[in-house]
């Protein structure tokens, strides 16, 4: 006996199986693991060997022990991590903003004003506050687990970049040295460098893959985080002008697509939204114009110089002088080699004729930490997230064999619980 199955009419499109589903999910989990397991096993491998050393460090000294759980110090180790810039995300994320110019009584130095939170950039403890809420973790957790996702996330998207330029290898490379490049050690730790940098990469790579509205959006966030993202909003602005000139107002996509102009005018449009409106804010609040340059003045000392403390640094150093503004000597003499560093790199990196997005951005995000007065030892963060400057050593370094690679990172690693963590946080400050 036959038996008859009745079917409903087809509507022409048919639904997607189930068990199908579930058959293709496994594959899918397969394919992103060999994809992209490498890249997060090298970064967090290096990464964990370098923290290891800096912890073990900062509790063999013991110093924090005596310091201020604001400026360094804390009852354990680890709560080094969230002092100093890390103290101030958590009073953002648990109080908000009260933006004020508020005079300190009785000043007359570097420091007339009172700090105020209004000076660090939003995103960051707006994503400590909501992993917290979520998860139930203290702004302590929230922040390192935002920082720790957000250096896995800066390691793919700087994999992918190098990869672009150099190939696979050249990108496990490549997200080998953001592990161990000094000025890492913000990378968990209470700042919000990993993700500034996490942001910074993917958008890159977005105008590299000609993904308009994307790398707009990524940098209209990268804008909420630092205040440097105008060196990004500029490189998204001059990639969208060479593509208009490069192909009459339609440049091609790698699918042989052709976005049209408003795409790229309204990535041009959105990328900077985030940082100006952060700053209009501000502004707004404090009822002056300029009053977030003031605050970074006032309360840090932080403003712009046309860097003549830059200059003062580097011709002190050399000759063992130490008596210029904000000394930390083993600190600077870290961040003399970073700056003398950057420019070799960037000629290295202007000989593989980059995509212009990597130039200007390194360039621009290069001569804005150098023509500004500031903790001379911080630039080694502060351009940490010139993460172009990696490639061609990922270059060079691509053509040694496993063995070797490994043992220059992994010697790296270990020194780096030292330079990149120890002489920021403890010999210095972050």
């Amino acid at each position: 006996m036959s038996t008859v199955q009745l079917r409903r009419p087809s509507s022409g499109v048919e639904r997607p199986q189930v068990n199908g589903e579930k058959r293709e999910l496994g594959p899918r989990l397969r394919a992103a693991a060999v994809r992209y397991g490498p890249v997060l096993l090298t970064y967090g491998v290096l990464k964990l060997a370098g923290f290891a050393v800096f912890m073990y460090l900062l509790d063999s000294a013991g110093g924090f022990r005596e310091k201020n759980p604001r400026f360094g110090g804390g009852e354990h180790a680890w709560d080094v991590l969230a002092s100093w810039d890390g103290w101030w995300y958590q009073q953002i994320a648990a109080h908000g903003y009260d933006p004020a110019l508020k005079p300190v009584p009785g000043a007359t130095g570097l420091i007339t004003l009172e700090g105020n939170s209004a000076a660090f950039f939003p995103l960051y403890p707006t994503l400590m506050r909501l992993v917290s809420e979520c998860t139930g973790l203290g702004l302590y957790g929230a922040g390192m687990t935002v920082s720790v996702v957000a250096s896995f996330a800066a390691a793919l998207g700087i994999h992918a970049v190098a990869k672009h330029l150099g190939g696979h290898r050249a990108g496990l490379v490549a997200a080998g040295l953001w592990a161990v490049w000094p000025g890492s050690g913000t990378e968990w730790s209470g700042y919000s460098e990993s993700l500034y940098t996490a942001l910074a990469a993917w958008a890159c790579h977005a105008v590299m893959s000609r993904r308009w509205l994307t790398a707009g959006l990524l940098t209209c966030a990268a804008g909420l985080c630092r205040p440097t993202a105008v060196a990004l909003v500029a490189a998204l602005a001059v990639a969208a002008a060479a593509a208009l000139l490069r192909r009459g107002g339609r440049p091609p996509r790698p699918d042989g697509s052709r976005p049209s102009v408003r795409r790229l005018l309204a990535a041009v449009a959105i990328a900077p939204m985030g940082l100006f409106g952060y700053l209009a804010w501000v502004n707004y609040r404090m009822g002056d114009i300029n009053g977030y340059s003031k605050l970074q003045d006032g309360a840090w000392a932080h403003k712009f110089d046309w860097g003549a403390h830059t200059f003062d640094v580097l011709t002190s150093i050399p000759v063992g002088h130490f008596d210029y503004l904000f000394a930390m000597p083993f600190e600077d003499v870290i961040g003399v080699c970073v700056v003398l560093m950057v420019p070799v790199l960037t000629v290295l990196l202007l000989r593989l004729r980059p995509p212009a997005v990597l130039v200007v951005y390194t360039v621009l995000s290069y001569l804005m930490v150098m023509t500004t007065q500031q903790y001379f030892g911080n630039v080694s963060r502060y351009l940490l997230p010139l993460f172009p400057l990696f490639v061609p050593l990922a270059l060079a370094l691509r053509r040694l064999g496993w063995p070797s690679l490994a043992a220059v990172l992994g010697t790296a690693a270990l020194a780096s619980g030292s330079y990149a963590g120890y002489v920021l946080f403890e010999l210095g400050v972050p």
